[in-house]
């Protein structure tokens, strides 16, 4: 190893590319051409999407896909479908995605933030149970980086209140709780396709259910407000045309028969890239409960307490960027502090209760420390590779820790630049 940290000149640890994503080949080209040539491009016509929901509700342990144009508008559908009321409170994390808040305002229902569990990165239920109301109507625990959440303790908190639970599983495809598999852990859930996931057609996203009359409503709810023994220009409901795409179908479709095989190589890589970091001071990988049996590794996340390691966190991500591992600090601010709730930038949605909301008295100290100077991410494609791979990932978490004061140093008198 050198003696010195590659941001001040030394020889990185690594040098060539991770594994690059997507990944693609024979397969997807032949569905696509031959979607393409059958002419048949929409999701009424063709097989490809129909074939896709089957397998992947199958996958996921649900009887019932529906395809939809994208992860946001899948969790939008899912709150229409059950019909809860206008300005209904809606229980999330703040450490999410912007669609999992957007989607309950574009579903006229008020976004309630609960902090985190500092070490899972996952809603902790004892946040979500102190913020149920007399109008809380729904959960939306996030599986957050592919490792579920607390679902015993939140599907128990639900039934207790009479709740209904929507899975976030956007970075979740493959993943299992207690041997479960994600998507059907809940009273209904929402998965991505978007560009950077798991399983992906570039744009995309499924709601998966065993609940009938759920499934039902969604379906019609994406399909224009259709119903089956309706008429073809008969509408029940507002809704829109939301439906997946057949090239995408056809994507997906080559796609899926792949993640078994990535879901648990990204595992076994996890699983040893944090036993081998975690021996750092200072590092602390996503904390995995037992309950979590296989983790899908969307991201692989982990905290870095700067005073313990012996530099800051952005100066860490810095060396290790120069060693040649790609990383990032992630969000940048927990959601409550966005510009659209501080805000309160709904456009038409909520007209009555944003008089009442103040998003700036929100308090998810956990969610705020993890953004402000802890979390480091690694994305998923560096875990589709080999154990040797994710040597180079701690050799260089090891080499930066070793060159600690001089990286702390230097990092310091560039600040003062």
């Amino acid at each position: 190893m050198s003696n010195q940290l590659a941001l001040f000149g030394g020889k990185p640890v690594r040098s060539q590319p991770f594994p690059a994503w997507p990944i693609f080949g024979k397969a997807e080209e032949q569905r696509l051409l031959r979607t393409l040539r059958n002419g048949k491009w929409g999701r009424l016509h063709g097989p490809e999407v129909a074939e896709f929901e089957e397998r992947f509700a199958a996958m996921h342990g649900c009887k019932h896909g529906i395809a939809v144009v994208n992860g946001t508008v899948s969790l939008r559908i899912a709150l229409m479908a059950a019909g809860l009321p206008a300005n209904a409170e809606v229980i999330i994390p703040p450490y999410t995605f912007f669609s999992t808040a957007s989607a309950v305002i574009e579903a006229n229902m008020v976004p309630v933030f609960a902090d985190i569990h500092l070490n899972t990165f996952n809603l902790d239920p004892k946040a979500v149970e102190a913020s149920i109301t007399p109008r809380t109507r729904a959960i939306i625990p996030v599986h957050f980086a592919g490792q579920p959440a607390d679902m015993t303790a939140i599907m128990a908190i639900a039934k207790k209140h009479k709740l209904l639970v929507i899975e976030d599983a956007a970075h979740a495809h493959g993943a299992s709780y207690r041997n479960k598999p994600t998507g059907s852990l809940a009273h209904v859930a929402s998965f991505s396709f978007q560009s950077s996931k798991n399983l992906t057609s570039g744009e995309g996203g499924i709601i998966t259910t065993n609940d009938d009359k759920l499934a039902a409503a969604c379906r019609s709810i994406h399909n224009c407000g259709r119903i089956p023994t309706g008429i073809w220009y008969e509408h029940h409901v507002i809704s829109g045309n939301y439906r997946l795409g057949e090239f995408q179908g056809a994507v997906l479709n080559a796609q899926l028969d792949r993640l078994e095989h990535q879901t648990k190589t990204r595992d076994r890589n996890g699983q040893y890239l944090a036993a081998r970091i975690s021996q750092l001071p200072g590092i602390c990988p996503q904390l995995r409960p037992k309950d979590c049996t296989r983790h899908s590794y969307h991201l692989f996340m982990l905290r870095i307490n700067g005073q313990q390691f012996g530099a800051p966190r952005a100066a860490v991500i810095k060396a290790l960027q120069a060693e040649g591992i790609p990383c990032s600090a992630g969000y940048g601010w927990s959601l409550h502090h966005q510009p659209m709730f501080r805000h309160k930038a709904f456009g038409p949605y909520l007209p009555q209760a944003r008089k009442e909301l103040n998003y700036r008295k929100v308090s998810c100290p956990n969610s705020d420390l993890i953004c402000r100077e802890q979390c480091v991410w690694l994305e998923q494609n560096l875990f589709l590779g080999t154990l040797a791979d994710m040597d180079d990932i701690a050799n260089a978490f090891e080499k930066v820790w070793l060159h600690r004061e001089a990286l702390e140093t230097g990092f310091q008198s560039k600040a003062k630049r």
